[in-house]
């Protein structure tokens, strides 16, 4: 296996979750603790209301009992079961279903209660006591059913009064309303779980198409997808970058394409020179002096302007990704590098007219775009009746020459890669040379312009964006 695959592989992510699913698990995840909490907390306040109210009650039948037995000099039989008689125990009973029974003296029962209640051995001792209102109080289980009894003395070894209070009824309906509230909180839960989802469906629909898309160039490598661009949040902001990536990747790919398929057109011809003049070299030894010398002189020709072709390929295939951070530049000072530079390769004289410009740029590819306008203007100018100018004006900048100029049919068509008029096809060049100045142009927010000068000769340049307009 390959060690490009190795690591490719190495570096491949995880299986990773959906961010739907991880939307509604969270979602009910938070549901179901709000739930639980607020249904814990609800419970546990209705069952401490409903038992302290109990509490309450049996408490108040006890209080009023005592007070009875000690504001009142009652007997045993003043808490008679009769039907016919609404004493005491009646009052007590009307209160709270409570269940009473008496005791004799010595703890004897006297009055059945209903269920009989047990008589312990504090209660026997209650009904023997000698003060009228001693209590005594247990909670205890009679046939599987839980009470609260309360003994109450009725003084002087009279016996005693039991009131007891069933807790069951009141233990099982809170077990009703605990299953009840587990079961709305099962409810709440699962709901919470599709409201979840549902939601998560409505905020992730859209970044999960995108993501399919992404998933569909990255496999595939066509960058001519359709990308939802709708909405103005993060998500329609994060569509129409993808968009535009996908423009500029697709642009740059055109781009490339076309450069190589021109570059392959174009280094056709010297390569071919040069094969045909290698052949020749075989035959070096049979060849007259003169024609030696014009084989070795054309293939020195040959061989720079492949050089200067392949120079120029690379700058136009590298303008687009020039490392180089804009900064404020003077263009006078750009201007004047790059005619001190065209002077020193050409031999011609060259005057630099200047404003005090600032731009935000590249110093570099502006200074290259500059030289190329320059030597161009050199070439097309080789009688030199006059010097060629470089205005600088706001942010344009111009070459003004006096040569043949630009036929009307070129104009339109001078800063295309390789392109060469009929009147150019005899010098040498690459045809390159405009089309990185339109490049460096475009790149730095302006455009290339060109038309032939009044009297003779050709005004050639390019603009850019003022530096108060925002960066290059």
């Amino acid at each position: 296996m390959p060690r490009g695959t190795r690591i490719r592989g190495a570096l491949r992510p995880a299986p990773y979750a959906s961010l739907r699913t991880a939307f509604a698990v969270s979602f009910a995840a938070l549901a179901a603790a709000v739930t639980v909490l607020v249904g814990f907390l609800g419970y546990d306040a209705a069952a401490r209301l409903v038992r302290v109210d109990q509490q309450h009650a049996f408490s108040a039948v006890v209080d009023d009992l005592h007070r009875q037995v000690t504001q009142r000099q009652l007997s045993a039989k003043d808490f008679s079961s009769d039907p016919d008689q609404d004493g005491p125990r009646e009052e007590l009973t009307r209160q709270i279903r409570a269940d009473v029974q008496v005791l004799g003296p010595g703890g004897a029962v006297v009055d059945r209660g209903s269920p009989a209640l047990p008589v312990s051995a504090s209660d026997r001792s209650t009904a023997g006591n000698g003060t009228a209102g001693h209590t005594t109080g247990y909670d205890t289980a009679i046939a599987d059913d839980h009470y609260r009894i309360s003994t109450v003395a009725l003084g002087g070894g009279r016996g005693a009064v039991q009131v007891a209070q069933q807790l069951s009824d009141t233990e099982d309906l809170l077990v009703n309303l605990q299953e009840r509230t587990l079961v709305l909180m099962a409810v709440v839960v699962l709901g919470a779980g599709a409201v979840g989802w549902w939601l998560a469906r409505r905020i992730t629909g859209r970044l999960v198409r995108l993501t399919g898309i992404a998933e569909d160039v990255a496999r595939t490598g066509r960058l001519d997808v359709e990308v939802p661009v709708a909405g103005d949040d993060e998500v329609g902001r994060l569509g129409r970058a993808f968009d535009d990536m996908l423009g500029r990747l697709a642009h740059s790919e055109e781009y490339q394409r076309r450069l190589v398929q021109d570059a392959g057109h174009e280094l056709r011809t010297p390569l071919t020179s040069l094969r045909t003049n290698v052949s020749l070299l075989r035959r070096l030894g049979e060849l007259p002096p003169q024609a030696r010398a014009e084989l070795i002189e054309d293939m020195a020709d040959e061989t720079r302007e492949l050089t200067d072709l392949v120079n120029e390929l690379v700058e136009l295939a590298a303008g687009h990704r020039d490392a180089e951070e804009p900064v404020d530049v003077p263009l006078g000072e750009v201007a004047a590098a790059a005619a001190a530079l065209a002077g020193r390769r050409t031999g011609r004289e060259i005057v630099v007219r200047a404003d005090d410009t600032v731009v935000r740029g590249r110093p570099a590819a502006l200074q290259r775009a500059v030289t190329n306008l320059l030597e161009n203007a050199a070439k097309f100018d080789p009688a030199g009746e006059g010097p060629i100018e470089a205005v600088v004006e706001g942010p344009k900048i111009e070459v003004r020459d006096r040569g043949p100029g630009v036929p009307e049919a070129d104009l339109a068509r001078i800063f295309d890669r390789f392109y060469r008029g009929r009147s150019a096809r005899s010098l040498p060049g690459s045809g390159l040379g405009l089309a990185i100045v339109r490049d460096v142009a475009l790149v730095h927010g302006g455009t290339a312009f060109a038309r032939n000068r009044e009297g003779g000769g050709a005004v050639i340049g390019f603009t850019v964006r003022p530096a108060e307009d925002g960066s290059g």
